[in-house]
């Protein structure tokens, strides 16, 4: 009897630990796994340029900045395999989440790598070029770690366990009523409710959404002019009824794309310089090895 409430506590305690595993994010991994192995290599490579003494000082083309260099540059390689990754399933040692683990973090040491390894020796050449667009990749980078870790909670939030498509529906349900409604309204009260009905919700082109910001909104213009005439007759107090609640969903709808596009938007920076970063690289290591 003892021996099977073991057994039983210990499966309770295994599967514990799984969901615990399950629910764990990237940057938490087994225990920060990552990030002491990261703070670890970046406490050596501080450490060795102290204490290594390089004639007649620090640089690129001494061994020890050879040494970084190749350390970082195998390291970028490296890290752009997160893509390829992504691409494949797998829950072994090198999951998903442990990659992206190690990618961030180790990627946060090559702040240090690269810049000990110029020797803190930076002008307007390729090298250095090479050395900023590292630095873009690594900042932009740290934005994306930033919103993935704060935005999906507020846009969780926002939704209100509504998917896009359906709050896309509420509002078509909003104006199948304001135009019924609006058919007994003046032709001049009728006016600012007819643009509102045609107007297209994910207007405003990128600023717009990234800002949450629509000035020409002309469901809030129609609104306005409405609010106005309020009690005039039955039809207009209707119609600034179901204006205001259209008005409530599209912006849930505006603050739902703005969440979204925070937490997207980095990726088209992140990555182009990631490239352009890698076609520095290879100009910086194809000058050093040709025409040094």
């Amino acid at each position: 009897m003892a021996s099977l409430f073991s057994r039983r506590r210990n499966k309770a305690a295994q599967n514990s630990r799984v969901r615990e595993q399950k629910h764990e994010g990237f940057m938490r991994y087994a225990g920060f796994r990552w990030a002491k192995i990261s703070g670890g290599l970046t406490l050596l490579v501080m450490a060795s340029y102290a204490l290594i003494d390089v004639s007649p000082r620090h640089n690129g083309g001494s061994w020890y900045g050879y040494t970084l260099g190749t350390m970082g540059a195998l390291l970028i390689l490296w890290l752009t395999m997160l893509g390829v990754r992504k691409r494949r399933r797998s829950d072994d040692h090198w999951s998903l989440k442990a990659w992206t683990s190690a990618h961030v973090y180790l990627g946060l040491s090559l702040a240090v790598i690269g810049t000990w390894h110029s020797g803190f020796q930076l002008g307007w050449n390729v090298h250095t070029l090479a050395w900023a667009l590292m630095m873009l990749v690594i900042v932009s980078g740290m934005y994306g770690i930033a919103v993935y870790a704060l935005l999906p909670r507020s846009l969780s939030a926002n939704r209100e366990e509504m998917t896009q498509m359906q709050m896309l529906e509420a509002l078509r349900a909003f104006d199948r009523q304001l135009h019924g409604t609006a058919q007994g309204l003046a032709p001049a009260d009728a006016a600012p409710v007819l643009a509102a009905l045609s107007e297209n919700p994910f207007a405003g082109g990128m600023a717009a959404r990234l800002s949450g910001r629509y000035p020409r909104c002309a469901t809030a213009e129609a609104l306005a002019q409405l609010g106005q005439r309020r009690g005039t007759s039955e039809d207009v107090e209707k119609v600034v009824g179901l204006l205001g609640q259209k008005q409530a969903a599209l912006g849930r709808l505006r603050r739902h794309l703005r969440l979204r596009a925070l937490l997207e938007i980095w990726l088209y920076v992140h990555v182009p310089l990631t490239f352009a970063l890698i076609a520095a690289l290879s100009a910086h290591v194809i000058s050093v090895f040709f025409y040094w």
